[in-house]
């Protein structure tokens, strides 16, 4: 076996009082007795308790006798139904061994009256049918890929205890019986000793309580050990065997063990039960005193404990069908961090609300889908552009993925433009291929360019004309409002430049280049983020400015500023810039003003975009 990989504990004081009380309570029940029938079993300590709880990730809590080897009996026939749904599939199984609950005891010897076949393979007529299904050349492969199987679930090398299998050999009549009934009905077609014996083997295997509770955490984590990282068995065969578990495991007692305890469990004779909380947990017991359903005493009275004080019930529901939407709001309450004119400005005041971005979060299986699609559907009609953020949500059910996919392309019919925020492509859609015309909407890699998008629908829609971009350096806003003179002797100073799109006009480190004014096109200014991509603080457009603060303070660029679009520009260097401020101080303070003054309004304007999406990209 692979060796294991044991996850810190974060804070196991907690779970570990819970465990410490709940095995103190039932430590006094001292009911029932082990079992006789099989003269080993009956020899065991009847007092032993051991209680372990496992998460899903592979941390292990235990108190009490957890380190007690002891067979793992009738808890094998999940595990070999399971290796026989994988070596024959599930519909081959099927036509040998249905998944109703009997209501008869385990050892009852009889079929479905019906289907003639066993109503489920957790009684032995069920079981020992599976361990007929296990493939192999010959039996001794058979049962060792048995052991081979339950040693994956445990994250370990699992062994038979021969005085066991010995005493179930020589004592176990009845369930030869059963293999010869299930011979003489074709439900087995092999030799029935052959199978009955192999089923005493497996019934045999020695674990403790600690390996219960990793081969339960197994099947809770869809199948996979969480601690070898070893896949036991597919997640569709994990969610069946687990759905059979859940109506069948506890024998003719799973009524009341549904009700009260609500987990897939096995119980076995040995006085062992496993339980499973899928996708969180699995919990196993040890101790020998059954009760008249063959069930551990004290692992019922545990598990029972557990349910209530943990709130593992499977059907316990912490909170009324909660949204997938996490927050929403309108274009005009967080813009993007394009610095737009006066003129956008006002149209996005106006007609912001026009174009909304829904953040969703979490898990969403149906009900989550259902929530989120029909609240944005509620608001779609007054919409002219949406953004649905997928980069929260964990697991994306298929139904999911349709329902969400449907919704793009029903909107985008209506008139209402859709984008999504999806970099790692949890819808589908590839986003270094999608064509900007898909109906299916642009996607983006994080919601500032999606926003942007946003804005740019409704200025298209709704915004006028759009204004010729300054070409002349006199023109330009900055200096505009200098003194007539002033402005002229400036605008001398000022030599032309152009770049390229995409081509990178200062670097993080680069030392003060010179006061730019953008005459035409985009400039962008960017981050790393915490995801290690690269993020807009903000783009900057004709009229506006940049490099002022590398100019005052004297200290290099700290973030990275590139062309968005082809820019031109003018550049006001270092060194004639000095020279002005020193020779002309009028001049120089005219022009440092209205620097500062440029600087603020633009930093203001990120900061604030960062502050109000709490910063997030």
């Amino acid at each position: 076996m692979a060796s294991p990989v044991v996850p810190q504990a974060i804070d196991s004081g907690v779970v570990t009082r819970v465990l410490d009380e709940v095995y103190t309570l039932c430590r006094t029940e001292i009911g029932g007795a082990p079992a006789d029938y099989i003269p080993e079993l009956a020899a065991v300590e009847p007092d032993s308790f051991g209680l372990c709880l496992a998460t899903a990730d592979g941390r292990v809590y235990s108190v009490g006798d957890t380190d007690i080897p002891f067979t793992i009996q009738s808890i094998s026939k999940p595990f070999t139904y399971a290796l026989a749904l994988a070596d024959r599939g599930v519909d081959a199984v099927g036509q040998r061994i249905d998944v109703e609950p009997s209501g008869d005891a385990f050892n009852e010897i009889s079929l479905d009256p019906v289907t003639e076949r066993p109503r489920n393979p957790m009684i032995n007529a069920g079981a020992i049918t599976a361990t007929s299904l296990i493939t192999g050349r010959d039996a001794a492969e058979k049962t060792e890929r048995i052991v081979r199987c339950y040693s994956r679930f445990a994250g370990r090398d699992l062994s038979m205890n021969e005085s066991v299998y010995t005493s179930e050999a020589r004592t176990g009549f009845r369930n030869r019986a059963i293999g010869y009934m299930l011979r003489s009905f074709g439900i087995i077609d092999s030799d029935p000793d052959e199978a009955v014996d192999r089923y005493f083997r497996q019934c045999s295997l020695e674990v403790t309580c600690g390996d219960l509770a990793i081969m339960a955490a197994t099947l809770a984590n869809n199948g996979v050990n969480p601690r070898t990282r070893e896949r036991a068995l597919s997640a569709a065969l994990t969610e069946r065997v687990l759905s059979v578990m859940t109506t069948c495991g506890m024998y003719n007692a799973a009524g009341d063990w549904v009700t009260t305890v609500g987990l897939p469990a096995k119980s076995g004779v040995g006085g062992g039960i496993l339980a499973v909380l899928p996708g969180q947990i699995g919990i196993s017991v040890f101790s020998p005193r059954l009760d008249e359903h063959g069930n551990s005493v004290r692992g019922v009275a545990a598990c029972r404990e557990l349910s209530q004080r943990l709130e593992l019930h499977f059907l316990h529901v912490t909170r009324s069908a909660r949204t997938a939407i996490r927050t929403e709001y309108s274009v005009d309450e967080v813009p993007s961090r394009l610095q737009r004119n006066e003129t956008e400005l006002e149209v996005l005041a106006e007609f912001g609300g026009r174009a909304r971005i829904y953040e969703l979060h979490g898990d969403m299986l149906f009900a989550g889908a259902e929530r989120a699609v029909r609240t944005i559907e509620s608001r779609a009609g007054e919409l002219d552009a949406l953004v649905i953020d997928l980069r929260r949500i964990g697991d994306l059910a298929p139904i999911a993925v349709t329902m969400l996919n449907s919704l793009q392309s029903e909107l985008a019919a209506a008139g209402c433009q859709v984008a999504l925020v999806d970099p790692d492509g949890k819808l589908g859609h590839d986003i270094s291929s999608l064509d900007p015309s898909d109906p299916r909407g642009r996607v983006f890699i994080d919601r500032d360019g999606a926003t942007e998008w946003c804005e740019d629908v409704i200025l298209e829609r709704h915004g006028p004309p759009s204004e010729p971009e300054c070409t002349m350096v006199a023109d330009h806003p900055l200096l505009a409002a200098l003194p007539v003179d002033a402005r002229a002797e400036l605008t001398a100073e000022f030599e032309p430049l152009t770049f390229a799109r995409g081509e990178i006009i200062a670097e993080p480190g680069t030392p003060r280049s010179g006061l730019y004014l953008i005459l035409r096109g985009r400039v962008r200014v960017t981050f790393v983020g915490s995801d290690d991509r690269t993020h807009r603080l903000v783009t900057l457009s004709s009229g506006m400015s940049f490099g002022e603060i590398p100019m005052l303070t004297g200290e290099p660029f700290v973030n990275q500023v590139r062309a968005e679009t082809v820019v031109r520009l003018a550049v006001l260097k270092p060194q004639r810039f000095d020279e002005i401020a020193a020779q002309r101080p009028d001049l120089g303070l005219a022009l440092l003003r209205r620097l500062a003054a440029g600087a603020y309004a633009q930093m203001d304007a990120a900061v604030r975009a960062i502050a109000v999406r709490g910063g997030d990209y």
